[in-house]
C-alpha cells in the first residue's frame, strides 16, 4: 500500500479534479490538518508504533458532525449563523485518537431529513456511477467520497436508511449499528429515537473496523468472515417486496442464489405481522417529524423561513402530533422491537432488497409529488430496522446495469455477528464495491 501521504495526495487531487465532484461531495476540506495526520500516521508506521487498522486511514465525517472550529449547518441554511463548534464530536475524538486522517465535512440532504441525496442550498453530487442520478441520502457526499476515491471511509448517519441507501444507489457497503452502540454526542439530531452513527465504504471489512472505532470496542483483532454453517437467512417476504423494479428483483434473486451455491441456509416467511406493529406507529406520525423540531428548538431556530419546502412540510406535519399520540408512538414501536426479538432466531438474520427501486433520475423528482413517491419508496426498507432497532448492512450485488443492495438485518446488539455473516456473504457474492475513482 502506498504511504498516507501519497494516498492523500491522491484523495485531495480527486477533490480538485477539473469536472469532478469534489466541491459537491464536500462543504469543507481539511486539506492541511490532513496533511498532519497523514505525516504523523507515516512516522508511527516507519517506528512500528501504528495505532491500528485505521492509523494512517482517510475518513470523510458528514456535515452534522461537529468538527471544532467548524460551523455544523447540517445541510441547511439556516443553521450556518451558530458558532463554530468549540470541540470535536464524540466520534471524531475517537477517529483522531485512532489515527485517522480527517479529510473533510461531506455534503447532506437538509438536517438529514430525506433519502434522494437532494440539497437545493449547496446543490448535491450525482450518483458517482451515473451522475445524472441521485446519489441517495441523506449521507450523499459521504458515499460519493468513499466511490469517487475521496475517501476510504465515511462516517455518516442513519435514522431510517441513511447510510444504506445511498450505499445501495451508489454501489458501496452501509452499516447501520444497533442503537446507543455508537455515542451521538456532538451530532446534529434528526431522530432521538431512531439515530445512529455508521461507516459507508468499499468492503465489510472497513465497515468492521470503523466499528470498532466508533464504537469504542478498540480491540487489535480483525473482523473473521463466518463459515456458511454458522448463521441462516430469511427472505422477509410480504409487502417489503411490492413494487420493486424487475432489474432489483433479479439481483436479489441472483444474490439468494449464489449465497445458496456456496452453503447458507435460504428460508422466506412473511414480514407483514411484524409491520402490522410499525403501521400503528405511521398512523399517528413518524418520529423525525416530531423530534427533529425539538433539535431545532434547542438550537434557538425558532422559524422555517429559508427551510427547502419539501423538509419544511414534514418538520410541519410533526406539530400536528400530540403528547398523547407521541406516547403511543413509542409504545407501539416497543411492541415492534419485542415481536420481532421474539420471531428471530438466535442464528437468523432476515434479507430483503435494500430498496425497492435504482436510483432515480435527478430531473425525475424535481417535482415535489415525484420527489415524496420516490422518497418514501426507498426508505420503506431500511426504515423497518431504525424502527426495530436492530443493526442492518447493506451489500451491493455484482452484475450489469445500476447498482442494487441487498439488505441484511440481525438482532439487536448482535452488530459483530451481523458483520461476521456480511462477511461470508460479501465473498459468495463476489460483489466487494470499486471506486469510480482511484485511491
Amino acid at each position: 500500500m502506498a504511504s498516507a501521504t501519497d494516498r492523500l495526495q491522491t484523495a485531495l487531487a480527486n477533490i480538485d479534479a477539473r469536472g469532478g465532484q469534489g466541491p459537491l461531495a464536500f462543504t469543507e476540506v481539511f486539506s492541511e490538518s490532513a496533511k498532519i495526520e497523514a505525516f504523523a500516521a507515516e512516522r508511527r508506521a516507519a517506528s512500528g508504533m501504528s495505532k491500528g487498522a485505521l492509523d494512517g486511514r482517510i475518513v470523510s465525517v458528514k456535515a452534522l458532525f461537529d468538527v471544532a472550529g467548524t460551523v455544523t449547518h447540517s445541510g441547511s441554511a439556516v443553521l450556518r449563523q451558530l458558532p463554530p463548534a468549540s470541540r470535536d464530536a464524540e466520534i471524531i475524538e475517537r477517529l483522531r485518537a485512532a489515527g485517522a486522517i480527517i479529510i473533510g465535512k461531506t455534503q447532506m440532504t437538509e438536517f438529514a431529513f430525506s433519502a434522494l441525496g437532494t440539497n437545493p442550498h449547496d446543490g448535491m453530487p450525482g450518483n458517482p456511477r451515473d451522475r445524472a442520478r441521485v446519489p441517495g441520502g441523506s449521507s450523499s457526499g459521504a458515499v460519493v467520497s468513499v466511490v469517487g476515491g475521496m475517501a476510504d471511509i465515511a462516517t455518516g448517519s442513519d435514522s431510517g436508511g441513511s447510510l444504506r441507501i445511498p450505499a445501495a444507489l451508489s454501489g458501496a457497503v452501509g452499516f447501520k449499528p444497533t442503537g446507543g452502540r455508537v455515542p451521538t454526542a456532538g451530532a446534529f439530531s434528526l431522530s432521538s429515537s431512531l439515530d445512529t452513527v455508521g461507516p459507508i465504504a468499499l468492503s465489510v471489512a472497513d465497515c468492521a473496523v470503523a466499528d470498532q472505532i466508533l464504537s469504542g470496542r478498540c480491540g487489535t483483532a480483525a473482523l473473521i468472515p463466518a463459515e456458511p454453517k454458522d448463521f441462516r437467512l430469511t427472505i422477509g417476504r410480504g409487502r417489503l417486496f411490492a413494487r420493486c423494479d424487475e432489474h432489483v428483483l433479479q439481483a436479489f434473486d441472483r444474490a439468494i442464489a449464489r449465497c445458496q451455491a456456496v452453503g447458507i441456509a435460504v428460508d422466506e416467511r412473511s414480514l407483514d405481522p411484524i409491520l402490522e406493529y410499525t403501521d400503528r406507529i405511521d398512523k399517528l406520525g413518524t418520529f423525525p417529524s416530531v423530534e427533529v423540531a425539538a433539535t431545532l428548538a434547542e438550537l434557538a431556530v425558532t422559524s422555517l423561513d429559508g427551510v427547502d419546502p419539501k423538509t419544511r412540510a414534514r418538520i410541519e406535519a410533526g406539530r400536528n402530533v400530540s403528547a398523547t399520540d407521541y406516547v403511543l408512538m413509542t409504545r407501539h414501536r416497543q411492541a415492534a422491537i419485542e415481536a420481532f426479538d421474539r420471531s428471530l432466531g438466535e442464528d437468523e438474520i432476515v434479507v430483503v432488497p435494500t430498496t425497492p427501486i435504482v436510483a432515480p433520475l435527478i430531473a425525475a423528482v424535481d417535482d415535489i409529488a415525484a420527489f415524496r413517491e420516490a422518497n418514501g419508496l426507498v426508505l420503506r426498507n431500511p426504515r423497518v430496522a431504525n424502527l426495530l432497532d436492530c443493526p442492518s448492512i447493506s451489500l451491493p450485488i455484482a452484475g450489469p446495469g445500476l447498482p442494487v443492495g441487498l439488505m441484511l438485518i440481525g438482532r439487536r446488539n448482535s452488530d459483530r455477528r451481523l458483520l461476521a455473516a456480511a462477511a461470508c456473504i460479501e465473498a459468495g457474492l463476489g460483489s466487494r464495491s470499486g471506486r469510480a475513482g482511484q485511491l
